[in-house]
């Protein structure tokens, strides 16, 4: 990457690029409460990008917090 890209990018793609990483490290995780550790930061890392686009005016606002209705 170079310099100029990097700050070029908005900081809820650097969340998602980390959430990518932790996707990626669950894969590889040998066992499964590593994997489990590794799809809860990527969680909430993609719920950081969401709240990050929310902040910066780019989407409305959606409550995550709360399950739908079954």
């Amino acid at each position: 990457m170079s310099l100029a890209w990097e700050e070029a990018m908005k900081q809820s793609d650097h969340f998602r690029e980390n959430a990518e990483n932790c996707a990626r490290l669950a894969e590889a995780a040998t066992n499964e409460p590593l994997h489990l550790r590794y799809k809860r930061m990527e969680a909430a890392w993609l719920a950081l990008a969401n709240e990050q686009d929310w902040l910066d005016g780019e989407v409305p606002s959606k409550d995550t917090t709360k399950k739908p209705a079954t």
